[in-house]
């Protein structure tokens, strides 16, 4: 069946979402993730496109970007390649990182450009990861209320004022506001957030608090981290939540 043609905005702004293929995570550690938003950095002024926010999630990433001369197809393929081929000598794997095709959907009005922004900086927030949009740090929020490094932030900021100093103070009351804001997302089925997983790990472990697992014997220990990876917990989500080090977790799930 061939795939349906993608509506084209009239803006040349698009929210995206890509995400890990089978749902597996993206970014097992801050290198991972810093790595990323180099190359979206080192591809700008070559592909010529404009990024407005971004949200990088343990196994999905959400982007609010405007097309230039490149089609955005030709963007993510080659930002994806680059990625991917730093990515699998790191790992020590082969073949694809992301899922098929990006999603995208369209944005023609100042408002929902403005709704998405916020969508995409909640989306820590909502996950149950961070109990302030601030505290997240692989989101754009913090290149709005500080210096601009990947993102144009003028765009934005100039819809909400001309006085910079409280065009931020807008954006940060907006960004901050309860809403029911439904944009393109991942799959919530499949996303498990910080209580769930806490949850799936005492359960697995027996025990009344994740952080209880480190103090098991080794054998006991590996056994819980396997079985909470098969579970569908990242690595970076487990050792957050059990205070076991990455390279521990990362080691036993290979």
């Amino acid at each position: 069946m061939a795939r349906e043609a993608r509506k084209r905005s009239s803006s040349g702004i698009y929210h995206v979402m890509l995400r890990g293929i089978n749902h597996q995570t993206i970014f097992e550690d801050e290198e991972d993730f810093q790595k990323y938003l180099q190359t979206l950095k080192d591809y700008q002024d070559k592909l010529e496109y404009i990024i407005y926010a971004y949200c990088l999630m343990d196994n999905h990433i959400h982007l609010l970007i405007k097309e230039g001369p490149e089609e955005l197809a030709k963007v993510f393929q080659t930002i994806g390649a680059s990625f991917v081929y730093w990515y699998n000598w790191k790992y020590e794997r082969r073949g694809n990182l992301f899922q098929g095709r990006y999603k995208s959907e369209t944005i023609e009005d100042d408002k929902y450009f403005l709704t998405v922004i916020r969508y995409i900086h909640q989306n820590p927030l909502k996950a149950g990861i961070v109990k302030n949009i601030e505290d997240y740090k692989w989101s754009s929020y913090s290149e709005y209320i500080g210096k601009p490094n990947i993102c144009n932030t003028d765009f934005c900021l100039d819809m909400l004022s001309t006085n910079r100093e409280k065009a931020v103070e807008l954006f940060k009351e907006f960004n901050s506001k309860e809403n029911q804001d439904t944009c393109l997302d991942y799959d919530k089925n499949l996303r498990l957030n910080d209580s769930e997983a806490r949850e799936i790990i005492n359960k697995i472990a027996n025990s009344n608090n994740p952080s209880e697992i480190i103090d098991f014997d080794k054998e006991k220990r590996e056994k819980v981290v396997k079985l909470c990876r098969k579970a569908g917990l990242s690595i970076r989500q487990i050792s957050r939540l059990t205070g076991i080090s990455l390279g521990i977790v990362r080691r036993v799930s290979i």
